[in-house]
């Protein structure tokens, strides 16, 4: 079943500045994941078979990751940070020192990319958009939508909002899909299964998590 999320009236161009293609060289944000997951893991003392039995992915995707051979997506991230007792967003974006943080938009920092789960396709990019922040239990980012015809359902711990910039978005939330327009939000717990992408091209928007 297909349901249209009416257009809402308010005038969305406050955002068009935010919705530029997220591009550019980061040399150490995308490998910078994997590695801080095998160091946690080493901390604890665990093998990857070990952490495969806490998460249910097998030792081969987990090898992968800490490898950089594959990026991450968001949910198994989340589900990582869970088995190794760690904050979400320290596998994001690593450990923040400040109380607060205060963005500038030619000053977001961490660029990140997350493949399908086998690693063939890119299915989005993102920014973290507060990683100075010490002890953080949500991460705010912008994230940048691509096709998944693959359908990759996430279920993990946590909530969710998004709040769509440009573009359009297809949701699915259990057994219903939604198509999202510019201005248009969602907020839904991550345990429900869930999936999300452009539905054409790429589409950009605002993602806060919260681990759980």
């Amino acid at each position: 079943m297909e349901k249209k999320v009416p257009h809402p009236h308010e005038h969305v161009d406050f955002f068009k500045d935010l919705t530029v293609e997220i591009t550019g060289d980061t040399p150490k944000a995308v490998e910078e994941i994997g590695s801080r997951i095998r160091t946690l893991r080493q901390e604890k003392g665990l093998s990857l078979e070990a952490l495969s039995q806490m998460t249910g992915y097998d030792t081969e995707f987990l090898a992968n990751i800490e490898a950089d051979a594959l990026q991450p997506q968001l949910g198994t991230i989340i589900k990582l940070s869970k088995a190794l007792d760690s904050a979400f967003g320290r596998l994001v974006s690593g450990v923040g020192s400040r109380l607060y943080s205060i963005t500038r938009k030619d000053e977001q920092k961490i660029v990140s990319r997350s493949t399908s789960l086998k690693g063939k396709k890119q299915v989005y990019t993102y920014k973290s958009l507060a990683p100075e922040v010490k002890g953080r239990h949500m991460e705010a980012l912008m994230v940048q939508l691509e096709e998944n015809p693959e359908e990759e359902i996430s279920v993990h711990e946590g909530e969710e909002f998004i709040y769509v910039l440009d573009g359009t978005v297809v949701l699915k939330i259990g057994e219903e899909t939604f198509t999202l327009s510019p201005g248009d939000s969602a907020y839904y717990l991550s345990t429900t299964p869930h999936f999300i992408a452009a539905e054409k091209g790429k589409a950009t928007i605002i993602a806060v998590l919260y681990g759980g």
